[in-house]
């Protein structure tokens, strides 16, 4: 490998497929307990954490990025085997990842003057992170080098997009994603609100008063944005992420896809669970659609 592609743990990409790919993550962590962070997919399971969520109604967990340490630990590995390093963090308008992983850097390059190491905000968060750090595997596995693998991902990071909607507004108003009197109305009137991640930050979308009426405008939303954006379903990469309920993410996948297809788009939709990192703020009913442009592999 020409360098190596480190991920911090909001990417939400199955343990499998990481292996596979050779991508190195560094886990969140989660406190439930307000007294121990313990670390996401190592000490705790996504599933596991659900079921706490879904078990304990009204207590809202938090969660807490790596520390330097750990991107560290994961940077200083890849130098001694004699690698460069390109690093993806989650969204700056969410989390301090980015700075955290470049005083990581600051670091390394100390002890290590001769490696490359490139930290990229991703402008994105869960399940898009992951598919764009697939991207990033697919550069280096069609041979570009680091630099030309950093511009040609750093391209398409403006075509994300993720369209999403949650249980109720309850985890947000908590976690302060919103105002609080928005989420006392929202509270009081039962709704679902519609929302839309795109440069790094989330913004209102709409609202429904019904969970099957969310699906199909989240599916309007995407309809619209790929129409607008996209020739065809070659020119961008998707998926679907759920959270405690896989049954209920597979009805949203069917839903986006029938919506896609009433305009000509059969896209692949692969379908991801959403972990820790972003379900603290949104609950554990959290169904969301991520997209972005494919990065160019043309020589």
């Amino acid at each position: 490998m020409s360098y190596r592609i480190i991920s911090d743990g909001s990417c939400d990409l199955p343990e499998e497929l990481t292996k596979e790919k050779g991508i190195h993550v560094v886990p969140f962590y989660v406190n439930m307990d307000d007294n121990n962070y313990i670390k996401e997919n190592v000490d705790i399971s996504k599933s596991d954490f659900y079921k706490w969520m879904v078990e304990h109604p009204g207590r809202f967990p938090k969660s807490s990025m790596p520390p330097t340490s750990d991107f560290l630990a994961a940077f200083e590995e890849a130098a001694k085997a004699g690698e460069d390093i390109i690093c993806l963090t989650i969204t700056r308008k969410f989390s301090s990842c980015y700075e955290v992983a470049t005083a990581a850097r600051e670091l390394l390059l100390d002890e290590y003057p001769d490696r490359k190491v490139a930290v990229i905000d991703s402008t994105v968060d869960t399940v898009l992170q992951g598919i764009v750090v697939l991207e990033l595997c697919k550069l280096r596995d069609a041979g570009f080098d680091f630099e030309e693998s950093v511009k040609r991902l750093t391209d398409i990071l403006p075509t994300g997009r993720i369209f999403f909607t949650v249980g109720n507004l309850d985890y947000l108003r908590a976690g302060g994603r919103i105002g609080k009197l928005a989420g006392m109305a929202g509270a009081l009137l039962g709704i679902r609100p519609l929302i839309t991640l795109k440069e790094g930050e989330i913004f209102p979308s709409g609202i429904t008063r019904s969970r099957k009426k969310s699906m199909d405008m989240v599916g309007k939303l995407v309809t619209k944005y790929v129409t607008e954006t996209f020739r065809s379903p070659d020119e961008y990469v998707a998926c679907i992420g759920y959270g405690y309920d896989l049954s209920e993410g597979q009805v949203f996948r069917d839903v986006i896809a029938e919506h896609l297809r009433s305009v000509g788009h059969v896209p692949t939709l692969d379908i991801y669970h959403i972990g820790a990192a972003i379900s603290v703020h949104t609950g554990p009913y959290p169904l969301g659609f991520g997209i972005v442009k494919k990065a160019d592999l043309k020589n």
